[in-house]
Order: C-alpha cells, then structure tokens, then sequence
C-alpha cells in the first residue's frame, strides 16, 4: 500500500490531473464538463478522475444520473505541509549565502582613483 503523501505527488506528476484540479478549484464539475478541454476520450478522463479519487484529492457525489466531482483540498495541505518544510530549509540557506555575500563585499578593499 502507498502512503498517501505518495499517492497525492503521483497524481500531482500528471498535466491532465492538474488541470483537472484547476478546474475543481472553482467548482464541482461532472466528468463531461471535465473532459471538454481535453482531447481525450471519457473513459481516459474518468481513469485520472480515479487516481484523482484514490489520492484523495477529489471525492465524487451522486446526484441523481450525475456523478459531479469536487476538490478536496486536505490531500493538498499534507504535500504543502511537505514542501513547506523543505522551503523552509531553503530560504534558511539562501539567508545565509547572502549574508555571507554581504560580508565578502564589505570585505573588499575600496577601489581608489587613480
């Protein structure tokens, strides 16, 4: 079984699925409403929409003879919280190389006129 921060970047790799999820971001959609801008067939659509599902990213309802798809964005929080910590780490790193670069100009001797 795969944990599901896994899960979650797996079907985060896919340019489809982001798009998908773009598109949830404002709103329920039904799977025909989903695959409309995509040059794919339903049943591929549906196919992401369960890695989608799967990851926990998305839940789908029934609403008599659709089946409208939404965002569900805890899945969402745990990778931010994931990067997040690693932008942390980065943003520490890159305070100290410029503080050490402010140190190495105040360093230098100052150019005089000749």
């Amino acid at each position: 079984m795969t944990d599901p921060l896994s899960s979650t970047f797996a079907a985060l790799a896919d340019p489809t699925r982001r798009a998908i999820l773009a598109r949830l971001a404002s709103g329920e959609a039904t799977v025909n409403e989903l695959a409309q801008p995509f040059d794919i067939s339903l049943p591929a659509v549906s196919r992401h929409l369960k890695v989608l599902e799967g990851a926990g990213l998305i839940s789908r309802s029934r609403e008599a003879q659709a089946r409208p798809c939404k965002l569900e964005p805890e899945a969402l929080k745990r990778a931010y919280g994931w990067i997040d910590h690693y932008r942390r780490f980065w943003d520490a790193s890159f305070d100290r190389m410029a503080d050490y670069l402010a140190e190495l100009q105040a360093a230098e001797p100052e150019e005089s006129d000749a």
